[in-house]
């Protein structure tokens, strides 16, 4: 049986697979494309960003020069829920062919724009742009080391300062751009391959002479006299009713970098340095659980088994003190069981989700290329493992002798993917509220239920049917008819604060990496280090089911029996310390301004943190479980 549930596990894999790699969830970036000298290149525009709002808006919310003919790039699944809207622009470079100061259009702003413009400046809104799915980027040069260069993805809308001998602040507007597009030539057939796309922003005041017509050439800016524009030109003003003229520039460089190695200067990490401390410090926590949980099973344990083995009456029994004295009630059913069920199983497709997300993207198929790939990758594996969801949670309700299986089946599809949808609807209305792009259309809204309801709710019910048709398993020791009183605990036995203290080692094993990722969803950095992350989650399922097992056995000896609920919340309440990090995490790093923006930090947080606390309750439950019938079946009971 468990050979056939691993062959529909890798079905289901490589069906989500196939989803991710087919047209309705394309996956670019895998083919490189060829460019021969006077091909044109066709830049796209993405959303505007701002790490002060967290709110996207689309590039053309802004006044900026338009194409003829706005046309929207099909985007995945991933990628709308990010906030991405990928359209042309009216920047069109030819392969390997500089251009110098080439005109785009000349604006006039009306009191609307100019405040548009002031706003998104006030906001340190950034414009992102793409070229052979290569995102625009700002290198900056690092004062700290020699030669050292920092990628900031997209440049400011603009900037604010004063004149000289001023006081009043004024907004000024990047409207001239020099690109740099960096490419790799293939020497055979002198074909070269876009590896690097950069820009330099420039505010600049430009002049002419003359009236303004088609063949106005600039003085500020003139590719006849070979004038470039510079840092110490005037900036350009956002005001109402003033002048506006937007140019660009685009130089070509040949460069070593080949064209499979290209992301790599995005994704190079200064501080690999700190991840591998991390490490350290997380396996510091392990070993140190290890031999605990070692102490226990090698000595305790085996000597209390072996001494209870031979004792020879009843009376005798009774002396012992310990967890052999609950024996009789240890399996007896938890309060409010049923919902213990639906978490259990929810956390079984969160781990079943993880594990295999964390195999695709440690084979590359998560690639940074692959914009909105993750988030793709996860809504469909959370869709697929409904299957184990639904046989976990009736296998746990079968062994409480639960009889109305499909009660338990209707909990377990909707009771977690209600509670995040209904906080996701208001933090979506929030959004919409304030005319964002990362609003969720009502297209993909549908599409989100549609695969809640047409896929993930089936396999739910299928995995829950063949998990309730298998024998219940059996319990090591008899439960007694009359439930046993539990003695006076000590005060650190209280259920309140032993949980809160289980949780602080899982937390603990997590918080290094955790910063970094939410630096990458906050700060809009790229967060693309699987590898470190793997290895941070197997620490944190050992973690979770050392700590368990640890604290579950303390309380056993305490002759308090019931450890169901117990052992779940003693690892779940490290999304608690999450939550908290995450509120310290607000207000110390991010510069977050606004009512809606901060409701939509902590909306998505609370989601996050909801899900760590189902995923890392299961992984100590399922440990607490599997240790209380290891120890149980080695007992002989008359």
């Amino acid at each position: 049986m468990a050979g056939h549930r691993f062959d529909v596990a890798w079905t289901f894999s490589l069906v989500a697979l196939f989803f991710l790699r087919a047209n309705c969830f394309y996956l670019p970036g895998v083919a490189p494309e060829d460019f021969k000298k006077g091909d044109p290149l066709l830049v796209k525009v993405n959303k505007l960003t701002s790490t002060k709002t967290q709110l996207p808006y689309s590039y053309y919310s802004l006044p900026f020069c338009q194409p003829e003919h706005i046309v929207d790039s099909a985007e995945n699944l991933g990628e709308v829920l990010r906030g991405d809207r990928i359209e042309n622009s009216p920047y069109v470079f030819k392969m390997r062919e500089p251009q110098m100061c080439n005109i785009v259009c000349r604006k006039i702003l009306d009191k609307k724009a100019a405040k548009a413009f002031k706003e998104k400046i006030n906001d340190e809104y950034r414009v992102n742009m793409i070229l052979d799915n290569l995102p625009l980027v700002v290198p900056i040069r690092r004062p700290d080391q020699e030669n050292a260069v920092v990628y900031q993805y997209g440049y400011h809308v603009g900037l604010r300062g004063q004149y000289a001998g001023s006081k009043e602040e004024k907004h000024f507007i990047h409207n001239h751009l020099t690109f740099t597009v960096k490419y790799h030539k293939d020497p055979l057939s002198g074909s070269a391959r876009i590896v690097g796309f950069e820009v330099k922003p420039f505010s600049v005041k430009h002049e002419y002479e003359g009236e303004w017509n088609e063949k106005t050439r600039l003085t500020t800016c003139d590719p006849h006299a070979k004038r470039a524009v510079t840092s110490s030109e005037s900036p350009q003003e956002v005001e109402e009713k003033k002048e506006i003229i937007f140019t660009y520039d685009v130089e070509f460089q040949e460069s070593d970098i080949k064209w499979a190695s290209r992301w790599d200067t995005y994704l190079l990490m200064a501080d690999d340095q700190i991840h591998w401390f991390s490490i350290v410090n997380s396996l510091m926590i392990v070993l140190f659980l290890s031999g605990m949980v070692a102490m226990i099973m090698l000595r305790t344990l085996y000597r209390d088994i072996s001494k209870y083995n031979q004792l020879e009456t009843l009376e005798e029994a009774q002396e012992e003190t310990g967890w052999k004295l609950v024996h009789g009630d240890v399996f007896r059913p938890p309060a409010n069981s049923d919902l213990l069920c639906v978490y259990v199983g929810t956390g079984v497709q969160f781990f079943g989700m993880i594990l295999v997300m964390m195999i695709f993207a440690l084979l590359g198929f998560l690639s940074p290329s692959n914009r909105g790939g993750l988030m793709t990758a996860m809504l469909l594996l959370w869709v697929f493992m409904g299957l184990f969801a639904g046989y976990s949670s009736a296998r746990l309700y079968k062994l409480f002798k639960g009889t109305e299986w499909k009660k338990i089946t209707l909990k377990t599809a909707f009771m977690f993917p209600a509670t995040v949808f209904a906080i996701f609807f208001v933090l979506n209305a929030l959004i919409w509220g304030q005319k964002s792009s990362g609003a969720v259309p009502f297209g993909t809204m549908f599409a989100l239920v549609l695969l809640w309801f047409g896929i993930s709710v089936p396999l739910v019910f299928v995995g829950s049917y063949f998990g309730f048709k298998k024998p219940a398993t059996e319990d090591p020791v008899k439960t007694n008819k009359i439930p046993r009183q539990i003695p006076e605990q000590a005060w650190y036995m209280n259920p309140a604060f032993s949980i809160l203290i289980g949780g602080i080692l899982p937390f603990g094993a997590v918080f290094i990496e955790l910063f970094f990722i939410l630096t990458s969803i906050w700060l809009h950095q790229f967060y693309y280090i699987f590898g470190f992350l793997f290895i941070v989650i197997v620490i944190l399922i050992i973690t979770c089911a050392e700590i368990t097992v640890v604290l579950c056995y303390f309380q056993l000896c305490s002759e308090d029996y019931l450890w169901w609920w117990r052992s779940y919340l003693t690892s779940g309440s490290s999304a608690f310390y999450l939550f908290l990090y995450a509120a310290f995490y607000f207000f110390t790093k991010l510069e977050i301004t606004k009512a809606v923006s901060g409701v939509l930090y902590f909306g998505y947080m609370l989601i996050i943190s909801y899900s760590f606390f189902v995923l890392t309750g299961t992984i100590g439950f399922y440990a607490c479980f599997w240790f209380t019938r290891l120890i149980y079946s080695s007992v002989k009971i008359d």
